[in-house]
C-alpha cells in the first residue's frame, strides 16, 4: 500500500517537472491577460492546451494546438507554441468577472497528460477613464476665454499709441509757425521804424468792397491799396506820387 502510495507520488512530480507556469495572474474587466508556460525538451512536438476547473481529472479544456507552432483562436482566446524556447502563450481577451477561476497549463500525451496549476483573477474596470474626460472637457471650454482678451487690450493702447504721437507731432509744428510769423512781424516792425527815421513815410491805406455789379456778370472781391510816397520836409503834400493798385483776390 504505501509502495502504491510512493509511486503515485513519483508520477506526480516527475509530471510537474516537465512543464510549469505561474501560480496566479491577473487582468481588469474589459482587459486582456497573458500566460507563459514552460515545458521541457523532449514535449517540442506534443500538443498543448488550456483547462479551467478546480479539479485536474474534471477540468474542460477550451483551446488546444495541434503539435505545431500555428497560433489557434478560439472565442476570446488564443494560444501559440514557440518549440524553439520550449514554450507555449495562452491570451485571453475581454475579460469578464466570471472568468475568475482555477485554470490549468497541459500538455496531451497517451496515458495521463501533464499539467500546472493557474489561478486567474479579474479585477475591476478603473473608473479614471471617465474622471480623465471630465478635466479634459472643462480645459477646453475655459482656454478660448483666455486667449481673447489680450488682442483688444493691445488694439486699444496702439490707438492711445498713435493719437500721443500725433499730438507730439502736431503741437511742436504750431508752435514753430506761430514763432515763426511773430519773427516776420517783429523784423518788419523794427525795418519800418528804421525808415521813418530816415525819413520815408509809407502810407498804406487798405479797404476792400464790391466792384462790378453789373447785370449778367460777376464781380470781384478786391483790395484797393494807396502807396503815398514822398518826404514832408523837401516835397508838398500835393506832388506826392499815388499809386493806385487793385488785387482782386477771387471772383464769383
Amino acid at each position: 500500500m504505501y509502495l502504491l502510495v510512493f509511486f503515485l507520488l513519483l508520477f506526480q512530480l516527475s509530471g510537474s517537472a516537465d512543464i510549469m507556469g505561474p501560480e496566479a495572474v491577473r487582468g481588469p474587466v474589459g482587459g486582456s491577460l497573458t500566460v507563459q508556460c514552460r515545458y521541457g525538451p523532449k514535449w517540442k512536438a506534443y500538443s498543448k492546451w488550456w483547462c479551467r476547473g478546480a479539479q485536474w481529472s474534471s477540468c474542460r479544456i477550451l483551446i488546444q494546438t495541434i503539435g505545431s507552432e500555428q497560433e489557434v483562436k478560439s472565442d476570446r482566446m488564443s494560444i501559440k507554441d514557440n518549440q524553439k524556447s520550449f514554450t507555449f502563450t495562452v491570451t485571453m481577451e475581454e475579460l469578464r468577472r466570471n472568468d475568475a477561476d482555477t485554470y490549468w497549463c497541459g500538455i496531451e500525451r497517451s496515458g495521463t497528460d501533464l499539467g500546472a496549476k493557474v489561478k486567474v483573477t479579474i479585477d475591476p474596470a478603473p473608473t479614471t477613464v471617465s474622471t480623465t474626460i471630465t478635466t479634459t472637457s472643462t480645459t477646453m471650454s475655459t482656454e478660448p476665454a483666455e486667449t481673447k482678451g489680450p488682442p483688444t487690450e493691445t488694439s486699444h493702447h496702439s490707438r492711445g499709441s498713435t493719437n500721443s504721437l500725433k499730438l507730439s507731432i502736431l503741437i511742436p509744428l504750431i508752435l514753430a509757425v506761430l514763432l515763426l510769423l511773430l519773427v516776420t512781424a517783429s523784423l518788419l516792425a523794427l525795418r519800418k521804424m528804421k525808415r521813418q527815421k530816415r525819413g520815408d513815410q509809407i502810407q498804406l491805406t487798405l479797404r476792400w468792397g464790391w466792384a462790378g455789379w453789373q447785370r449778367g456778370a460777376g464781380g470781384w472781391l478786391c483790395f484797393h491799396i494807396l502807396m503815398l510816397l514822398g518826404h514832408p520836409q523837401s516835397r508838398p503834400l500835393s506832388r506826392r506820387r499815388t499809386f493806385p493798385t487793385r488785387l482782386c483776390l477771387w471772383s464769383f
